[in-house]
């Protein structure tokens, strides 16, 4: 689904991401972990060309990312990615907010968007939030409102940037949940987040990444058992005595 091929970025004389070779596959979870300032975000956002790279290749769903020749609005519309601050539209309702996406970018009719739109609420569990609006709600519902908009364009992939770090500890649980149904339901993922349990039980893999480059890529349980490197030893014992 994913495929990352010699990708390497620089924000001028920092080397952000160092030779990354690595592959998703299609209904695989990732969960991409590593110290502050490793590149995970970075990573995850050069897959829709919030971040662009100077060498190597990114291939989506078949679609080489960085060809000249790419449409990049249809692209991303494709491509699904919740935030770490949620970026709904404050002004819309709940179901607006949802319904925007598919009615502007891909031309489907505002009655049958509407229809996914309450389906999609009450997938996430907040159907009877349907025309509140996001300042009416609690974080964690907000981060559900956000993976609900992007499940309304049927994308093949959602890549998650640290999706529950701006949430109070009580609504983590509540985001996550979400996450693990999509994981059940075969929903390619890439999850870029510091949440260890999530990892654990959902990813097929864990690749832990530092300074740029990607250290290790292994089971949840060959991975935290049994790190490897030095460096995810280090991480994994730091993570323990908090």
């Amino acid at each position: 689904m994913i495929s990352f091929n010699g990708v390497n970025k620089w924000y001028g004389e920092y080397h952000a991401l160092n030779d990354i070779n690595a592959t998703v596959n299609k209904g695989e979870v990732i969960v991409v972990c590593g110290p502050s300032g490793s590149g995970k975000s970075t990573l995850i956002r050069t897959v829709n060309r919030l971040e662009p790279i100077q060498k190597g290749s990114i291939e989506f769903d078949g679609q080489d990312v960085y060809s000249p020749k790419l449409d990049i609005n249809k692209f991303r519309a494709h491509v699904g990615f919740v935030f770490q601050s949620f970026n709904l539209f404050p002004h819309l309702s709940v179901t607006e907010n949802i319904e925007l996406a598919p009615v502007t970018a891909l031309g489907e009719k505002r009655s049958s968007a509407r229809a996914r739109a309450l389906q999609l609420l009450e997938r996430v569990g907040l159907a009877n939030k349907a025309s509140s609006y996001p300042g009416q709600l609690s974080g964690g519902q907000q981060q559900r409102v956000a993976i609900a908009r992007a499940l309304a364009m049927n994308p093949p992939a959602i890549l998650f940037d640290e999706p529950t770090s701006a949430l109070d500890p009580e609504m983590v649980g509540e985001v996550l949940q979400v996450m693990k149904q999509l994981a059940r339901d075969g929903m390619t993922m890439m999850c870029v987040t510091h949440e260890m349990n999530f990892a654990r039980e959902v990813a097929d893999r864990v690749w832990f990444m530092d300074h740029g480059t990607l250290i290790e890529s292994d089971t949840p349980d060959a991975f935290f058992s049994n790190p490897k490197s030095e460096r995810a030893q280090r991480f994994l014992n730091d993570l323990r005595s908090h």
